[in-house]
């Protein structure tokens, strides 16, 4: 592989799920949109042709980006089987729960709530099927938008979201009066 190429393939690795356009790449590889395309078009190849792989570069809607080969589809879905038993960590319940209630929200409305960068906690999401791909914002970028499935209402044991607990107000508490009054 060379340095274009695993300079590519780190960047596909980052924008994960957002994948990335030959134009974006182009500009951030300072290099023309046909050698863009031929870059990405080898890469593909190489991915799909050598089965010592377990990831493979799609291209879906003009983005591309990695994901894992079918063939480990069965294995991913064993090892995600056998940790849905295990309790959330923090980081989890904090997504699911922003996810269930801002619905449907972008990855980066996550990390503005939460703080911090939530994109291998929402593949891992993903992965357990809790949450799932609602669709795209029009705007630039077109960033996918999060909601929770159905797997998340049984783990939960939740008929419908308006079971969840209401949300504290801010700003108009008779404490913030007293507090900033």
């Amino acid at each position: 592989m060379n340095n274009m190429e695993a300079v590519t393939e780190g960047i596909l690795y980052v924008v994960g799920d957002d994948g990335i356009t030959v134009i974006q790449l182009a500009e951030t590889l300072e290099i023309s949109e046909e050698e863009t395309q031929q870059l990405l078009d080898k890469m593909m190849l190489e991915y799909t042709e050598n089965e010592t792989r377990g990831i493979e570069m799609v291209n879906y809607g003009g983005r591309y980006k990695l994901v894992s080969k079918a063939i480990s589809h069965p294995y991913c879905q064993k090892l995600f089987e056998r940790t849905e038993t295990r309790p959330f960590s923090q980081a989890a319940l904090e997504t699911l729960a922003i996810i269930a209630y801002k619905q449907p929200i972008t990855r980066v409305e996550i990390e503005e709530i939460r703080g911090v960068s939530c994109d291998m906690m929402i593949r891992k999401l993903l992965a357990r099927n809790l949450i799932r791909e609602a669709g795209r914002l029009e705007v630039a970028g077109r960033p996918f938008t999060y909601e929770v499935t159905e797997q998340f209402m049984d783990t939960f044991k939740l008929k419908s979201l308006d079971e969840l607990p209401e949300l504290p107000e801010y700003g108009n508490s008779r404490e913030d009066e007293e507090l900033f009054g």
